[in-house]
């Protein structure tokens, strides 16, 4: 059940505030979920993304990324990485042409892969699938014609409760992105992933900075204050280096 605060006057006394949503407590539920609740109620990013049709506040972490970095451009074929619910490509189709709806520039494609099932999204093509299967990168390239020139992931393994382990999970996660990204980019395409910032992303940063010209960390001003996410925008992709062919040599 819910409540709504009596409205108060603003510090600069002009006008008053939104009125805040009070969760109260209900029986069954716990303390913790009853303050993520009242957080969700109360987030201006959720609140504004009910008002403009996205699927969840994530929509404007991606947008914030490509005003400052300009990956999704008209024309562009785009991979999401587990795009449940949707807000990603939501943002997507627009911005690289996906419906056409600006006849003079190119149409793009927008290609989004979960291990559940997504509620269509217009302009979008929604697969079930796990990116690590075998068939995962030839099927993509397929459905999407060619290579892709953005892959982008705000995947997050599922969470422990226990912040180190968390940290290397996303991390390998987002390492396993990468390596299907490298199957399926384009050269000079960018990839697009959510980490969680630590110690232990090192080897990642290198491997990014030795196959792309550009590798940016950025928080965007739509992530939490008080999480600890950070997303990486890895532009201009040089295509697979030798080294990473194969690792078989032949024994003398």
């Amino acid at each position: 059940m819910t409540e709504k605060k009596t409205p108060e006057k603003g510090a600069s006394g002009r006008g008053q505030r939104e009125l805040r949503v009070r969760v109260k407590t209900a029986k069954g539920r716990k303390l913790s979920s009853t303050l993520w609740l009242e957080r969700q109620l109360n987030d201006p990013y959720v609140i504004r993304a009910k008002k403009e049709g996205f699927r969840g506040r994530a929509a404007y972490k991606i947008s914030e990324l490509d005003d400052k970095y300009g990956f999704l451009k008209p024309g562009a074929r785009v991979v999401d990485l587990g795009c449940a619910p949707g807000g990603w490509c939501q943002v997507a189709v627009a911005r690289v042409n996906a419906l056409g709806e600006r006849g003079n520039k190119p149409v793009g494609t927008v290609l989004g892969i979960d291990l559940q099932d997504v509620e269509p999204i217009s302009g979008a093509q929604i697969h079930t699938l796990d990116f690590l299967s075998d068939e995962a990168d030839a099927l993509v390239k397929g459905w999407l014609g060619g290579k892709a020139d953005v892959v982008m992931s705000d995947m997050a393994a599922a969470a422990s409760g226990h912040k180190g382990t968390d940290h290397l999970r996303i991390i390998a996660l987002v390492e396993a992105a990468l390596v299907f990204a490298f199957d399926v980019l384009d050269e000079g395409g960018t990839f697009v992933a959510k980490v969680l910032a630590g110690g232990a992303e090192v080897g990642m940063q290198n491997l990014l900075k030795r196959h792309f010209k550009k590798v940016a960390n950025v928080k965007p001003g739509a992530s939490r204050a008080d999480s600890s996410e950070k997303f990486v925008v890895a532009q201009g992709f040089r295509g697979r280096l030798t080294e990473d062919l194969s690792d078989e040599r032949a024994v003398d």
